[in-house]
């Protein structure tokens, strides 16, 4: 099988064709330190010295590198490996001089945080090293194309992210037959992260708060990590766990309630019953071509027509190489995720649907699973929750 780098070098470059951009320019520097989120796509070596690495529509690529970093790149990426010294610009131009491209992608956008790698004060460095020559005047956003080349999962992407989903999963069955009513949110959570460690895994996101566990009605829902707060009878408890395999995440959510199946309370009933069927009807209009904010209004409106307020989150994102992947969101057209929303799905990517919802008397019922959009439609990569899992005793 062909190195994965090598094949998201080949996916960019026919991006680039298909988009009409001459080349893409990754203007990086210490990146152990500042990480272009774009680099860790093409190899996972870091540069010291100021670098240009220049990937062309034809299919060429070039990286112009510091001499003592020249030796340490993977050299079955590029066609041309060009060390410097002293000073970056001669070879830089003359590189460009001789490829002579008429569009110049680099990595600025103000919407997607996955397309935004370049700092201001590289671009501005990038600007005067161009500054007597006519490619200052060709630079321009590589967000569509960066969206394109993350979203669109290759095979070897998609079966990481299967892997990953699948020990979440697994790991979910395993706490869930440990549970019993009167354990900490903390001893819960110190459970689940020894089991991720004990798999050799990773963490999809900080670990601080991977996995959220959130006890009863009043714990506060989002980003933020276990308390002592205990678990009771009658009450429900959220998960909100993603591991990372190989490199790529898994981000799910999972609900339990403490009781026999009999005993779940109508509300929970209900409320869970509606983000279970919010969660399909968006799947089943999830589709190539369609845009990401009419995903999110079939759920959204679904959550609405059951009774309940408008959840304060987007229905879904991406997920790849991180649990946040960037590109097309599921979610409204707020101002905080400027244009993302109005993207187009892509066949290969892959996203969570996790509308929520707040119950009077019971707190917060959230559900999300990991889907991969294919060529008709979308299939889901978890095994979907359609049912409370149900703790007794």
């Amino acid at each position: 099988m062909i190195d994965l780098g090598a094949a998201k070098a080949i996916q960019a470059c026919e991006i680039l064709d298909e988009l009409g951009l001459d080349c893409w320019l990754l203007w990086v520097r210490e990146t152990d330190q500042m990480t272009d989120p774009a680099l860790r796509l093409l190899m996972a070596g870091d540069v010291v010295w100021p670098s240009a690495l220049i990937l062309t529509r034809s299919g060429e690529r070039i990286a112009i590198v510091g001499r003592f970093d020249a030796d340490g790149l993977p050299a079955h990426l590029f066609d041309r490996i060009v060390a410097y010294d002293e000073d970056i610009q001669p070879q830089l131009v003359a590189e460009l001089t001789r490829i002579d491209p008429q569009s110049i992608a680099i990595n600025t956008s103000r919407s997607d945080v996955g397309a935004d790698g370049m700092t201001a004060g590289m671009r501005d460095w990038l600007m005067s090293l161009l500054e007597e020559t006519p490619y200052l005047g060709r630079l321009t956003s590589a967000e569509s194309l960066i969206q394109r080349w993350r979203g669109r999962k290759l095979p070897q992407e998609v079966a990481c992210i299967r892997s990953a989903v699948a020990l979440t999963e697994r790991i979910f069955d395993e706490i869930a037959a440990e549970l019993t009513v009167g354990m900490t949110e903390r001893e819960i959570f110190d459970r689940v992260q020894a089991k991720v460690e004990r798999h050799g895994a990773g963490f999809a996101w900080h670990r601080d708060h991977n996995p959220a566990v959130d006890a009863g009605p009043d714990k506060a829902f989002g980003h933020v990590g276990p308390t002592d707060r205990r678990t009771r009878s009658g009450h429900l408890l959220h998960f909100d766990f993603g591991v990372r395999v190989d490199g790529y995440c898994s981000d799910l959510q999972r609900m339990i309630f403490f009781g026999r199946s009999a005993e779940i309370p109508e509300e929970v009933d209900h409320g869970f019953r509606t983000i279970r069927d919010a969660i399909r009807a968006a799947a089943a209009v999830l589709k190539p071509g369609i845009v990401g904010a009419d995903v999110d209004a079939v759920a959204r409106q679904a959550v609405m027509d059951a009774g309940y307020g408008e959840y304060m989150n987007a229905l879904g994102h991406q997920v790849g190489r991180n649990a946040h992947d960037g590109g097309t969101l599921l979610g409204p057209r707020w101002s905080r995720y400027g244009d993302l929303p109005d993207g187009r799905v892509e066949a290969g990517n892959v996203f969570t649907l996790e509308p929520n919802l707040k119950t009077a008397s019971y707190g917060m019922i959230s559900l999300e699973e990991d889907v991969l959009v294919t060529e008709s439609g979308c299939e889901f990569l978890s095994v979907p929750q359609t049912e409370l899992i149900c703790v007794e005793g």
